[in-house]
């Protein structure tokens, strides 16, 4: 089950944090801290796959954006979660054409509409890009 997903920059500044399970401003101060450092730090020849404190971490770097998400869970797939990102990253292509750091910066809402959109209380529900895309599209359309 995912626990939070985090885009980051390369500066290791974050860009967007989604957390399903209550953690306290401290709490994720710190997560994101220590665990943008340690995803920052490893190299390309590294695999994507981490473990830090009771999380599966699967990492993916697209361009400019690190999207990582957390997991919790003995029985949980890496390479599902490494192809939920490049999904979500697709998505966000699609919509924003071509994604990069500034869209995410400056449409946080609707970065999170689309994310909101693909996972629910930490479990995936969505990977069609088309129903994914079809109530942000609606709700643009009614503007």
């Amino acid at each position: 089950m995912i626990r939070f997903i985090l885009l980051v920059n390369k500066q290791g500044q974050t860009r967007l944090a989604q957390y399903y399970n209550f953690l306290t401003i401290d709490e994720r101060a710190a997560l994101e801290g220590e665990l943008i450092r340690k995803c920052l730090s490893r190299t390309e020849n590294q695999c994507s796959f981490i473990e830090y404190r009771q999380y599966k971490v699967v990492y993916r770097r697209y361009a400019s954006l690190y999207f990582i998400v957390g997991v919790e869970g003995e029985d949980e797939n890496e390479l599902a979660y490494l192809e939920f990102i490049h999904t979500m990253v697709e998505t966000l292509d699609k919509y924003f054409e071509n994604v990069c750091e500034l869209d995410i910066m400056f449409n946080i809402e609707k970065a999170h509409f689309i994310l909101d959109e693909m996972v629910m209380n930490g479990c995936i529900v969505d990977t069609n890009k088309a129903n994914i895309l079809g109530p942000i599209q609606l709700m643009e359309k009614s503007t």
